[in-house]
């Protein structure tokens, strides 16, 4: 078996497609031919398991490939290597074994369909062919050559370059004796230049700013069996969902340095009782993936198969979902598919070319935010991104996906202006291909996790986001309500003396309220950035700001929607956040700031409660305006209904509300029939900040008709205040 010199120039400049062609053991009829390349060795051996030593000799026409004809059968061997000064490695042969990838491994890669990359794909630890190590797989199919770098081979290229395998543009190959905790890249040659890269599957990474991959095998066992079986019986749309929105390096930092982060380890604890206290249902992970610049708050990821290894390893975040899900709570994490940042090792240009972006920037980039766009119409791609998904719902239990910027994914002129973009086929500028992704997305995941939770925040008027595939929609769960959020905060921020002007503001959501199933967000967009805090947008003075933010608490827990607030808004932090500081828990201290607190826990606690305030969500049987029109008073009062069952009727929960500072006594309002009803919440009792006006002992409905109801009630409104009145059961 003789090369020709081309082919071990190929080689040695690594632009070899097939090393283990050419390396490794190979059967001459009786005999068996061991090559090796080891650049700058003065010696081999071939230590076969079964026999005796070899010694192997360098070619004639080089110095860097060793070779020897034995008459020994083809088994598993070792190599002995000796380089000046008498120093001495010994290591199996990486070309001694077949390829760890079958043929459907490859067929659904590039087909699109491939939800299983993390199995097949990166760095996997595995027995193969007898012999424990790691098989690495990557596609660069524009490479010259492709080698896996690391630790183990001093980050020398040339000591493991990768083989091709057919046309599939996948390189492959099997490092025998490896294990976890190795460091690598891949070492990437074309157009006569090498570089770097991390591995676009990897599970692990170092600590930013290293860049590095991490080879990974998880040794955590899940003991949230009782929590999943339950989610995957469960609708989300039928069941309370009430989010904690929150940024882990910035939640709570350990107090005796405050620059230091806290572990996934540490923080779960911590995170669970703080949950238990506010009685959110679930949390929202602004993007854990693994991300080179802290100031993009994890939306510019790297990797997309990687938790960040700010807080600790892969195993530390299942331990992390694994505890809030046996405490009660359920996690959903952001997921950035529409985006990905320039950052030279990392996907950008993977092997040389746009690989996974688009190479044209009227299609390919993002000019507001400065990074590349996925090629959405690419098979392989899709299949990189829909694995991406997958293994955060298969590998680490996450409950749900909030899928970030579907918008800039929709349209191909978004935030382009004249002649900056492409239209698409048909003439128009709707991106097709990211619209077929985001269908065969949300179907693949329901199909697989029936009970996930899909989250779009999408923020125009397209229509069927959150309806079925099958209808013609997006496919998503949920989507994010941003007109109800903005108009809100906009009559929030008024003075109570103009609101009469803008009362439509409060009102104008239930006009599309049941064509999405939507998500009502106060999400960290809106307190960054100089739009100051929650409270600070209020209007008035303390006592008033305060008052107004439990008001808009009480009216958004009243008001058809699953919730989601972001952390700090729920004990009414001052300043804006900031990713780089803990959030102000001193505040806490202060009587309001406790009061607030204790305000959204009430309201959490009486949410979950109370199949009125959540049963109903998407349908129009869950609400009924009262008085929807009393501008003047700055009044709005409706009802919320459950669904009946069994023919029996639902409760019905009578939500008003009173936005002027002014109290309102022996005010009627429209009851849904005669009887007592309980005052169930009152954001102006004393205990939450308030001044006590209220109705402790309940009110009476007689059988006097108004707001085109059968009864009314007089009640006593608060000022900037939100009360929940539910009828007394016999």
């Amino acid at each position: 078996m003789t090369q020709a010199p081309d082919e071990l120039t190929s080689l040695r400049e690594g632009r070899h497609g097939d090393p283990h062609s050419l390396l490794g053991a190979h059967e001459q009829g009786k005999t068996l031919l061991v090559r090796a390349y080891r650049p700058d060795a003065i010696g081999m051996r071939y230590l076969p398991d079964v026999g005796a030593p070899v010694v192997m000799s360098a070619r004639k026409d080089t110095v860097d490939v060793f070779e020897v004809e034995t008459s020994g059968p083809r088994g598993p061997y070792r190599l002995e290597v000796t380089y000046p000064e008498n120093e001495r490695f010994v290591l199996r042969d990486a070309y001694g074994y077949s390829p760890t990838l079958s043929a459907s491994d490859l067929h659904f890669f590039a087909e699109g369909t491939q939800e299983n990359m993390s199995r097949h794909f990166g760095a996997r630890l595995m027995t193969h062919e007898g012999q424990a190590g790691v098989a690495f797989s990557v596609w660069a199919p524009n490479a010259e050559g492709v080698s896996v770098v690391g630790e183990f081979n001093g980050w020398d290229g040339r000591l493991a370059p990768m083989r091709r395998i057919g046309f599939s543009g996948v390189w492959e190959i099997f490092v025998p004796e490896l294990s976890a905790g190795v460091l690598y890249k891949y070492e990437i040659r074309t157009n006569g230049t090498r570089f770097l890269k991390t591995d676009p599957v990897a599970a692990y990474m170092q600590v930013p700013p290293a860049t590095a991959s991490v080879v990974f095998q998880t040794q955590h066992v899940f003991g949230d069996q009782r929590w999943m079986a339950a989610r995957e019986q469960g609708d989300p749309l039928r069941k309370p969902l009430s989010v904690y929105e929150m940024h882990l390096a910035s939640w709570k930092r350990d107090p005796e340095n405050p620059d230091r982060f806290l572990s996934y380890r540490e923080l779960a604890p911590l995170l669970a009782d703080y949950l238990d206290r506010t009685a959110f249902t679930h949390i929202e992970l602004m993007p854990v993936m693994e991300h080179p610049f802290s100031g993009s708050w994890g939306y510019q990821v790297t990797g997309y198969y990687a938790p960040t290894s700010r807080f600790g390893s892969p195993d530390d975040f299942r331990w992390f979902v694994d505890f809030l899900h046996q405490r009660g709570f359920g996690v959903i994490v952001d997921w950035v598919p529409a985006h990905f940042p320039k950052d030279a090792f990392a996907l950008a240009r993977f092997d040389g070319t746009a690989l996974y972006e688009h190479l044209d920037p009227k299609r390919g980039e993002h000019p507001e935010w400065g990074t590349y766009v996925f090629n959405f119409g690419r098979n392989e791609v899709r299949s990189f991104l829909l694995g991406s998904a997958m293994v955060w719902l298969d590998d680490f239990h996450i409950d749900g996906l909030r899928v970030d910027a579907v918008a800039s994914m929709l349209y191909l002129d978004y935030s382009r202006k004249e002649g900056e973009w492409i239209p698409n086929v048909f003439g128009g500028h709707e991106d097709l291909d990211a619209v077929s992704f985001l269908k065969v997305l949300n179907q693949r995941v329901f199909a697989k996790h029936p009970g996930a939770i899909m989250m779009a925040e999408e923020s125009t008027a397209w229509p069927g986001v959150s309806r079925p595939t099958y209808t013609g929609g997006l496919g998503f769960g949920m989507k994010w309500n941003m007109g109800w959020m903005h108009d809100t905060l906009d009559y929030f921020e008024k003075d109570p003396v103009h609101r009469r002007y803008h009362h439509n503001k409060l009102t104008f959501a239930m006009v599309y309220a049941y064509s999405e199933n939507f998500v009502l967000p106060l999400s960290h967009d809106e307190v960054v950035y100089g739009k100051h805090s929650l409270v600070e947008k209020m209007s008035g003075d303390r006592w008033q700001k305060m008052a107004n933010l439990r008001a808009l608490f009480s009216f958004m827990w009243a008001h058809p929607g699953k919730k989601l607030l972001f952390m700090g808004g729920e004990f009414a932090q001052w300043r804006e956040w900031n990713h780089d500081r803990s959030l102000d828990w001193h505040l806490l201290d202060e009587p309001d700031h406790r009061g607030m607190l204790q305000l959204v826990g009430d309201l959490n606690r009486l949410y979950r409660a109370t199949p009125a305030l959540f049963e109903a969500d998407t349908d129009p049987v869950g609400m009924q305006w009262i008085d929807a029109n009393n501008a003047d008073d700055n009044v709005v009062v409706f009802a919320r209904r459950a669904l009946a069952h069994d023919g029996v009727p639902g409760e019905t929960v009578v939500c008003a509300f009173n936005l002027s500072p002014v109290p309102r006594h022996d005010y009627r309002i429209g009851m849904p029939q005669a009887g007592h009803y309980d005052e169930l919440l009152n954001t102006d009792a004393e205990v939450y900040g308030g001044s006590n006006v209220g109705n402790y002992f309940g009110v009476n409905a007689t059988n006097d008709p108004m707001h085109g109801q059968p009864a009314s009630a007089a009640v006593s409104l608060p000022p900037l205040g939100g009360t929940y009145f539910r009828l007394k059961k016999s």
